[in-house]
């Protein structure tokens, strides 16, 4: 390699180093290099024009990147989750017309695209990709979803192609799953244009602006910064909006059958806890947050950076709402260690609402030597019924614990610090146990054990 690809590797190697130190790393992955995970730096442009329902869309996606790995590039995966349902069959996410790679075949259930790149991408390298886009959003009868269309309306969470994550354990293509998430992505960049009919409303992660487009039509254009994902909706709600103590900007966007006086109530639970939230872990760093209410949801709610996918349920909404530090300002692998933003964000509530977790783990009762707080998704997909009891109530009683254990002002600093440090990157099991060793003088290897919080 040339005097500047050395010295590129030698600044990489050294951020690999400090990150490993800190429990903290930048954007990246490669087997030489820590923590780094790859793609990096990601630049989103899409533009779609929906259907007169606003439940299909076409058109056109751009992605640029960065190699942030000290190793060759050959390869891309993209994932396409909302596959996840119909797979290869009836698949609702097509990519054809690739430019700047050539597609290597449809995997995990058609959930994960390989590119084979037409070059290897060395370290520090850019290179974009585009491709032609169709998405559909299925028909749900029963119940809706975070990804499909009932009735009016239409939800399309993780509908559009994202980058999977290489890290040290290489490609993340790990399957979906209805128990919980599987999603692990990097921080990125999004800007999207949505060409929809006028008496649709697009609510989206992001800041949105609207102008006039053909007759009857509107052209929403939505941009994004540093979030994990982009989702939004479709259909002729009814919107309610406030801003936060903090300054944030609160859409509350109800469908049809859902009262008023409750969609004003959930407003008003949702700016609340924006502002519990800032207190507790540091301020939202974005000027707007949609929530979407549909009491016909299987689900009590749904997170997405800057969207909120929820049934009209205070407690679940202030969870929900936590997820906008635990998982989208502070990312996790959520398949493999669902604990760090599901428990976190449980205990986030518990802060919000006023609970203080007293005696919580005396109702502890594990089912079989082998259950942990910190198992994945491939475990609780044989366990479904333990999944919320473990990773949400006992996950969120371990935190409570650790802070009786290490005092308040203490576990106020270190989550408070922890955000800091991780905002907009990816948190580990091993890096949260270092920042809470560091923030104690207190042997926590008994706690860590007792509490079966493994890694």
């Amino acid at each position: 390699m040339g005097r500047s690809a050395r010295l590129l590797a030698t600044v990489l190697a050294c951020f690999a180093l400090v990150a490993s130190m800190t429990g903290s790393a930048p954007p990246g992955g490669g087997r030489r290099a820590g923590l780094i995970r790859t793609p990096a730096s990601a630049a989103y442009a899409v533009e779609l024009t929906g259907d007169s329902s606003g439940c299909r869309c076409s058109g056109h996606e751009r992605v640029s990147f960065t190699n942030a790995s000290v190793d060759p590039l050959h390869e891309l995966f993209l994932r396409l989750w909302g596959n996840a349902h119909g797979g290869c069959s009836e698949p609702a996410v097509t990519v054809t017309r690739l430019v700047g790679a050539t597609a290597d075949g449809l995997r995990v259930g058609c959930t994960a695209l390989r590119i084979a790149l037409p070059a290897p991408l060395g370290p520090g390298e850019h290179h974009t990709i585009g491709f032609d886009l169709t998405v559909r959003a299925p028909e749900l009868v029963d119940n809706a979803g975070r990804f499909g269309r009932h009735g009016a309306y239409s939800h399309f969470g993780n509908a559009l192609p994202v980058l999977a994550v290489r890290d040290t354990a290489g490609w993340h293509l790990d399957p979906f799953t209805d128990t919980g998430e599987s999603f692990y992505t990097l921080a990125a960049d999004f800007t999207v244009v949505l060409d929809h009919p006028a008496a649709v409303t697009v609510p989206a992660t992001g800041s949105t602006a609207e102008a006039p487009g053909a007759a009857g039509r509107t052209v929403t254009t939505v941009t994004a910064r540093k979030v994990r994902d982009f989702a939004w909706s479709a259909g002729p709600f009814d919107t309610f909006s406030r801003v936060s103590a903090g300054g944030v900007t609160v859409n509350v966007h109800s469908v049809a059958g859902i009262a008023a006086a409750d969609a004003r109530a959930m407003l008003s639970t949702a700016g609340s806890a924006m502002d519990a939230h800032a207190r507790a872990f540091g301020a939202y760093p974005y000027t707007e947050l949609d929530v979407v209410l549909d009491d016909d949801l299987w689900f009590s709610g749904m997170e997405y950076p800057g969207f909120v996918l929820a049934r009209v349920k205070a407690a679940a909404l202030v969870h929900e709402i936590a997820h906008q530090w635990w998982y989208g300002i502070v990312g996790d692998d959520q398949y493999r260690q669902p604990w760090l933003d599901e428990s976190f964000a449980e205990y986030a509530t518990d802060l919000a609402l006023g609970r203080d977790g007293a005696d919580c783990w005396t109702a502890v009762a594990w089912s079989t030597p082998q259950e942990r707080i910190t198992n994945g998704m491939a475990y609780w997909d044989q366990h479904p019924t333990r999944y919320e009891d473990v990773v949400y109530g006992y996950g969120a009683c371990a935190l409570h614990d650790l802070r009786r254990t290490i005092g308040a002002d203490a576990m106020t600093r270190l989550l408070r610090g922890y955000v800091r440090t991780h905002r907009y990157g990816v948190s580990t099991t091993p890096a949260f146990k270092a920042a809470a060793r560091a923030a104690t003088a207190k042997d926590l290897t008994p706690f860590w054990a007792a509490h079966r919080i493994d890694g």
